[in-house]
Parts: structure tokens; C-alpha cells; sequence
């Protein structure tokens, strides 16, 4: 019946095939591109800080007491990791992939607020956070600059370019790494406290209550209304130095006495550098299903419309940028795809020797891709390596339904059936079968859905591209593939005379007598073998018995290894070791990198290094900074593996 519609209204489904082409471009711009599919397993963080306590005392007051209560009050845990530093806990509740990350966070808030009572005095309530596998850094910026402090340079990436960098849609943007944090810090002089008879409380009570902003409420003179504030802050930091202490007997102490007030920073407990100069590091985070090119795109034309509230000698650098590894993939994928197009069309150009057909099937081809990137956003896919590379791996299925068809309504015109005949007879006697040769290629796919953790992220998007462009691959050849038909094919098969042969015909002649000897050699191998049947089932057998002896030589991965041009060294120094001999330690480690040219010699000249740390691996991370125990050291390289940046 279809078939028949597609006869009767052949224009309707010309203007289908036309409307597919012009949704896509919307569609694509539309849906997110990545490099994976989303990876959905949520994580709620919780993060206490409780200045002074060691990390042995947060593990058993903090992180032990939260551990106990968070498994009887949250529902779907899958499992909690946590990780104490001095004055910091870190708590990673992992949830079921099915779980209700809204209704997570809610608990874990609760839970946290009551558990408040049970920490140690002083207690603040922690940070809670939450984000995905998916939350990954999509770009990392380096601050640096000749003139400003490492203070300055934090301040300026906290409070003035972070909150630019928020508004992009999809992002989240942590606290900057490196840099000072800046106070205001008063040095207290012991000896004159003693000598003054004061003690560091006295100047804590005189901060309090001499440093105030107070609201005293409103005046009403005349006609109008006057709000009146009482300042009692004052303006520089200087100033702070002169406030009093203590008056006592008529003489007065002022603060400059015992101690001094100064712009300062707080203990530094992580480092940042870019090519061997201080710096600050922030990373920018995709949230869920977010585009990466489309934040990356943004943020780019964002730094001229905030380089107003920016200093003017301050360098912003892209260090890491995913963007790049995004499209470099994407564009691989649709390369290939487009070439293995290329050489579908070819071959069936060989065999079928008709370019009317050969235009037929081609067409349908893309029309079923461009039908799947179509639906593919209705289950929440998006643009990734794993579902192109489903369309590129069905693109020499989707020729099946369109070939067969067209070679079965060829075969009626070869009878002499009227062409309108061929394609209703031609066309239905293969409906039946055509559909079961799509549902059993789709069906392959359907132990995909049944797996579980990142697999199932990973490879249901895959199979859904597949069975999308399949399922619209046998649309195509029930109604555009008979439409075209009719349109192209009513003069393929009439005489044409005495006609000399073109070029083409003389290569598909040539092509079609090769193919006919190997078909002939074929037959008399595959009758000598029938023969000897029973040797020849043994010897394969046996070949495929042995062939499994390659699994325990093979190498094993979830994924395959890839070419970023780029290093990442963690090294960790002894237990115990303070930020400052950690980075010297980094110092040296950079030394050594700066000679380094080929990648695989680093590890060899790491391990003669001797310098004191526990060890050093080469991996993939997303962090750039040196902490108390840890250092990374990230190295771009160009083409000839030589170090075109390096930050630490």
C-alpha cells in the first residue's frame, strides 16, 4: 500500500526527503556535540573545613560521624568515598544512575545542617555540591601577570572574572587554584602585648567592637526622608593601626603599638605556575548534558566584553582547551563517514554498471543519516564520537533495503514489465523479507540496552543511532526509493541502437567479466571443499580454537589509547613535606622537562633523577596545581614533540 501512495503522490515525498535536508542543519546546531555521550552517574559532594584539626582528627570527628549518618538517611547510595586533609574533608556520596539527584541533595542538606551539633565546637555548615562523570573541565584559563601580586591575581580571578565566566549557560566554575587568598592580616607584636600587659584577645575585642557598620534607622526633615548610617570602618588598612586598644591611667594604646595591620594573604596551600612564574588556574566545567563547543564558543567572546573591570596587563592563556579534541574528533568521524559513502557508491556503481540506480541508492544513504540526527535528540543524544560512529558503521548496511529493491524492479524491466508494474510488483514482493533482514540487523543492537554502569552510556547511544537510521532506511525504500524510481528509470531500458560504449560501460564490462571468473573460480573451490566437507570444518575448527590463544597476548583497556600531545606528571612528595619543598622539588622535576624531547624518554630520565618523592606516573587529569603533598606538571607539545608551554 505504501508503495502505491508513493506512485500516486510522488511530489509529497520528494518534499519529505527536502524537508529532512533542511531540518538538519537546525537540528545540529541545536543539540549539544561532545566527545562521549553523557555519563550519568551522580555524585553529591560535601566538603567540611575546620581550621587547625589535623587530617587524623577530621577523618574521626568529621568524616566518620557524616559516613555513619549519611548511609541511614539518604536513599540510592551507591557508595561513599571520602578523604581527610588537615583542616579539610572531602565526601563523595556516589548515587544509583537511576536516582533522583534533586531529592539526593535535599537529604544530604538536612542531614548536614542536624549534624552540625555533633562537630566540634565552631563548626560551619559545609559546602554541598553536586555534578556528574560528565562534569568535566571543558577549558582551563592561566592568570599571569608581570605586575600584579599573587593576591591580587587571586582577588581578580574570584571576584571579578569568575562571576563573568558563570553566566554561560552550562558551565560551572570552582574556586581559581594558586594565588594568595586575600585578608587582612594583623601581625601581632608578643613582646609589646607583654610589655603592655594585653593579649591577643584584647585585639580580637577591639576589632570587634570598634570596626563596625551599624544602622541607626531613618530622619524625616522637612519633605523628605533621610536614611542615617553609623560608619564606624575605616577606610584604608592603614588607618586600622590607629585604632585604640586600651586607655589606661589617661595614656592610650593604640593598635600600631603591638601590632601591625597589613594587606595580606592567608597560608598558601596550593601553587600555580606558567612557565616558571606565579600564577592562577581556573577551570571551567561542563554540567550534564551541555555542549562543550557551544560553552567553549561563548567563553571565548566573553574575555573583550570583561576586560572592563579587568587590570590591563593582566594575560589570560587558554591552557587546556577540549574544544579542540571535540571537533578534531567529530571532523574525523565525519570524514570517514563521508568516505566510506564515497566507496559504498563506488562499488555498487561497479556492480549495478547503472548510474540512474547507483543515484537512487546513494540518496536514500543519507536521507536515513540525516533521519536518525534527527531523532536522536528526542532521547536526550547528543553529538558525539559513539553515535557518529554508529552512523559511520551503518552506512554499509543502509544500502540493503534501497538495493534490494531497485535490483528487483530492474529485474521486472529486464522481463519487459511496464515500469509502474516493476515497482509495485518488484517493490512488494520484497517488502516482507526487507523487513526482516532491518528488524534482524536492529535486533543485534538490543543487548546494548541491557547494560549496565558507564557501558550502558557509552554504547546505547551507538546503537540507538543504528537502529534509527535502519528503521528510516526501510521507510526510505517503501516510498522516496519507488518515487525516484519512477522518476529516473522510465528510459533506462530502452535500446539505444548500435551505440559505441563510453568509457564507463567499457570499465563496468571489464569490472563485470573479472567478477564472473572469481565467481567461477569461487564455485569450483566451494564444490571441492563440499566434498571434503568433514576435513574442512575440522580445520577451521581448529583455527578457531587456536585463534583464542590470542586473548591472554592481547592487552586490555576500556578505551583506547589516544594522542593528545600533551603530559601530565604527578609526582608526590613524603608525608609531611610543606608546600614550599614540594614546589622546589617541582622545580627541579620542570628543569629536567624543559630538556625532555621524545615523550617516551621522560619516564626513563624521571627514574634517574633521584630526587626525594615517592613516585611518578604519566596520566590524563584535569588539575594543575601544587598542593602540600602533591604536584602536577602539564606539557603541551608541538608537532616535533618539543615543549611549547608548560604549567604546573
Amino acid at each position: 500500500m505504501d508503495v502505491n501512495v508513493a506512485l500516486k503522490r510522488p511530489y509529497t515525498f520528494i518534499v519529505m526527503a527536502i524537508l529532512i535536508v533542511l531540518a538538519t542543519p537546525f537540528v545540529l546546531f541545536t543539540t549539544p556535540g561532545d566527545v562521549l555521550p553523557e555519563i550519568n552517574i551522580p555524585v553529591v559532594s560535601i566538603i567540611w573545613t575546620y581550621t587547625g584539626l589535623s587530617a587524623e582528627d577530621m577523618a574521626n570527628r568529621i568524616t566518620s560521624v557524616n559516613e555513619r549518618t549519611l548511609t541511614t538517611t539518604v536513599n540510592n547510595i551507591e557508595h561513599i568515598e571520602s578523604q581527610s586533609f588537615a583542616d579539610i574533608t572531602i565526601l563523595k556520596v556516589f548515587l544509583q544512575p537511576d536516582a533522583n539527584i534533586q531529592t539526593a541533595i535535599a537529604q544530604v542538606v538536612a542531614v548536614e545542617q542536624a549534624q552540625l551539633k555533633q562537630m566540634p565546637p565552631g563548626a560551619t555548615p559545609p559546602l554541598v555540591i553536586s555534578y556528574s562523570t560528565s562534569s568535566i573541565p571543558v577549558i582551563q584559563l592561566g592568570l599571569s601577570s608581570p605586575k600584579l601580586s599573587e593576591q591580587a591575581l587571586n582577588d581578580t580571578a574570584l571576584n571579578f572574572l569568575r562571576p563573568q565566566l558563570v553566566t554561560i549557560p552550562g558551565t560551572a566554575v570552582p574556586y581559581p587554584y594558586g594565588g594568595k587568598s586575600r585578608l587582612i592580616s594583623v601581625d601581632l607584636d608578643t613582646r609589646a602585648l607583654l610589655a603592655k600587659g594585653l593579649t591577643p584577645s584584647d585585639v580580637v575585642g577591639t576589632f570587634n567592637a570598634q570596626n563596625l557598620i551599624l544602622p541607626t534607622g531613618t530622619a524625616k526633615i522637612g519633605p523628605k526622608k533621610y536614611t542615617i548610617n553609623m560608619n564606624g570602618s575605616l577606610a584604608t588598612v592603614e588607618g586600622l593601626n590607629d585604632i585604640p586598644v586600651r586607655t589606661l591611667n589617661g595614656a592610650t594604646t593604640y593598635l600600631r603599638e603591638v601590632a601591625h595591620v597589613r594587606d595580606g594573604f592567608s597560608p598558601q596551600t596550593n601553587i600555580v605556575r606558567q612557565n616558571r612564574h606565579r600564577g592562577v588556574l581556573i577551570s571551567v566545567l561542563k554540567n550534564g548534558n551541555a555542549s562543550t563547543l557551544s560553552i567553549v564558543n561563548t567563553l571565548k567572546g566573553l574575555p573583550p566584553a570583561a576586560r572592563v573591570a579587568l587590570p590591563p596587563d593582566l594575560n589570560i592563556t587558554a591552557l587546556f582547551d577540549q574544544s579542540v579534541f571535540v571537533k578534531a574528533a567529530v571532523q574525523g568521524v565525519v570524514r570517514e563517514a563521508l568516505v566510506a559513502a564515497a566507496l559504498t557508491a563506488a562499488m555498487i556503481l561497479l556492480f549495478l554498471g547503472n548510474w540512474r540506480s547507483t543515484c537512487i541508492i546513494v540518496i536514500s544513504i543519507p536521507l536515513s543519516i540525516l533521519s536518525s540526527l534527527i531523532v536522536l535528540p528526542a532521547p536526550g543524544r547528543t553529538i558525539n564520537i559513539m553515535t557518529l560512529g554508529g552512523l559511520a558503521l551503518a552506512v554499509g548496511i543502509l544500502v540493503d533495503d534501497a538495493k534490494v529493491t531497485i535490483e528487483n524492479i530492474e529485474q521486472h524491466l529486464h522481463m519487459g514489465t511496464d515500469l509502474h508494474d516493476a515497482i509495485l510488483e518488484g517493490a512488494g514482493e520484497i517488502a516482507i523479507p526487507a523487513l526482516v533482514s532491518t528488524l534482524c540487523i536492529c535486533i543485534v543492537f538490543v543487548p546494548m540496552f541491557f547494560l549496565t554502569s558507564v557501558a550502558r552510556y557509552l554504547f546505547v547511544p551507538l546503537a540507538e543511532a543504528v537502529v534509527f537510521a535502519m528503521l528510516a532506511s526501510y521507510v526510505l525504500s517503501r516510498t522516496l526509493v519507488p518515487t525516484l524510481a519512477m522518476l529516473l528509470m522510465g528510459h533506462a531500458h530502452k535500446p539505444k541502437g548500435d551505440a559505441k560504449p563510453n568509457l564507463f560501460m567499457r570499465l563496468y564490462r571489464r569490472f563485470d567479466n573479472g567478477f564472473e571468473c572469481m565467481r567461477s573460480a569461487y564455485i569450483m573451490i566451494l564444490s571441492s571443499l563440499l566434498v571434503r566437507r568433514a576435513m574442512f570444518g575440522s580445520m577451521f575448527l581448529g583455527f578457531c580454537v587456536v585463534s583464542l590463544g590470542l586473548f591472554f597476548v592481547l592487552g586490555e583497556d576500556f578505551f583506547p589509547s589516544v594522542d593528545a600531545s600533551d603530559i601530565r606528571l604527578h609526582m608526590r612528595a613524603p608525608t609531611g613535606t610543606r608546600i614550599e619543598e614540594t614546589a622546589r622539588l617541582v622545580d627541579e622535576v620542570e628543569k629536567v622537562i624543559r630538556e625532555v624531547v621524545p615523550q617516551k624518554e621522560l619516564g626513563v630520565i624521571l627514574d634517574n633523577l633521584g630526587l626525594p618523592y615517592s613516585g611518578v606516573n604519566l596520566s590524563y587529569s584535569n588539575s594543575g596545581t601544587i598542593g602540600t603533598l602533591d604536584g602536577e606538571i602539564q606539557v603541551a607539545l608541538n608537532e616535533d614533540h618539543k615543549p611549547t608551554q608548560m604549567y604546573i
